[in-house]
């Protein structure tokens, strides 16, 4: 009887012991299907209206496409190609659409002949700061309409980046009244190019990279970029003396990721979402980082490189505001879409105002000394 017993016994042992085998068998066989199965990377293209590596505007752009190959831990690969180095800084946007590259940095408002209604999700002269724009997207149905005028040009918009408020721009002449702007030739896209247009510029569309040169030669008599921080890199102190504020033309200027369609589409979920979270967060870090740097950039402009600081005459930019009035709603009228998105943006501002009257406003005119 024990010896039946003790071959029960060794038979169950040697059962589970062949199981066991079974199972790890089993087990290092999955772990080895997994190890050979390679995961699939997306390639994709960025291109971008910046010169390669350029403080706020191209680093921002490499920070996107840094984030979204981290985010995604590789799967889905992004390169970076500055103005010119895969297309010329204002072919971005054919580029994308085209597909000839997946997504492009850069800025709406130089895609006006497009469509005219773009040039509302850059910057509005007397507009929106940052903090307003930002908000009319998410909560104002601002980012709907902008995916509704790109719509036809099989790109998705997502914003990407903010400069924040800017200055006014380098000049080589002193500007005491509107009559000096005159047949002034400045480099000026967007909306804000239009107005200086109806009180007598002549306005410029060119890119970064060929506006030091046109200014240094004469070839434009001032030009506005951004602030402090990216006018410095730029080296813009060297070709004019004058740098003026407010930047009305551009209270906060948004920077954008165009995207193509089809590419977007073809991702998983996973990835459309990496790559719209990536968006949100390269869209806070610019306006951080040029927040934070552009005083320091404005101390070394005017203590080491002796640039004369300027604010516009205050009657100077009343006549700017009812040039720029006139200028949107012409542009209104024009244009059904650029209609219904000059409607809505309007009517935002029109609203948050009223809040930032009695909030923002109210504390920063408290907060000063002088």
């Amino acid at each position: 009887m024990r010896n039946v017993m003790g071959l029960g016994k060794l038979a169950f042992a040697g059962l589970l012991a062949v199981s066991l085998v079974a199972c790890g068998g089993s087990e290092k066989a999955e772990e080895t299907a997994k190890a050979e199965k390679k995961v699939e990377t997306i390639h994709w293209k960025m291109v971008t209206a910046w010169p390669k590596n350029f403080p706020g505007l191209g680093t921002g752009a490499e920070a996107l496409a840094k984030n979204i190959t981290k985010m995604s831990d590789g799967r889905l690969d992004v390169k970076v190609y500055a103005a010119g180095e895969l297309v010329p800084a204002l072919e971005v946007f054919d580029a994308v659409s085209r597909g000839t590259a997946q997504i492009g940095h850069s800025s709406a408002y130089y895609w006006k002949g497009k469509a005219p209604a773009v040039q509302f999700f850059s910057s509005v002269p007397f507009g929106m700061t940052a903090q307003e724009f930002n908000a009319w997207l998410e909560f104002g149905g601002g980012l709907e309409l902008w995916e509704e005028v790109y719509a036809p040009f099989n790109i998705i918009p997502m914003a990407a980046g903010n400069t924040g408020a800017q200055m006014g721009g380098w000049f080589n002449k002193e500007i005491n009244s509107l009559a000096d702007f005159q047949g002034l030739k400045m480099r000026m896209p967007g909306l804000g190019g239009e107005v200086l247009k109806k009180v007598g510029a002549v306005t410029v569309n060119l890119p970064g990279s060929e506006m030091f040169t046109a200014l240094q030669t004469g070839a434009l008599d001032a030009t506005e970029w951004v602030g402090p921080y990216n006018d410095l890199a730029f080296g813009l102190y060297k070709a004019a003396k004058y740098y003026y504020y407010p930047g009305w033309q551009e209270p906060g200027s948004a920077v954008e990721a165009l995207i193509n369609k089809d590419a977007f589409n073809a991702l998983p979920e996973d990835l459309q979402e990496i790559v719209r979270s990536a968006a949100a967060q390269a869209n806070l870090n610019m306006l951080n980082e040029l927040t934070a740097r552009n005083n320091a950039a404005l101390q070394t402009l005017v203590e080491e490189h002796n640039v004369t600081l300027k604010k516009f005459p205050k009657d100077l930019l009343e006549a700017l505001r009812v040039a720029s009035d006139e200028t949107l709603k012409e542009v209104a009228a024009n244009d059904a879409m650029s209609q219904k998105v000059y409607d809505s943006f309007t009517g935002f501002l029109n609203s948050v105002a009223e809040w930032h009257d009695i909030s923002e406003r109210a504390f920063i005119n408290a907060r000063a000394t002088d």
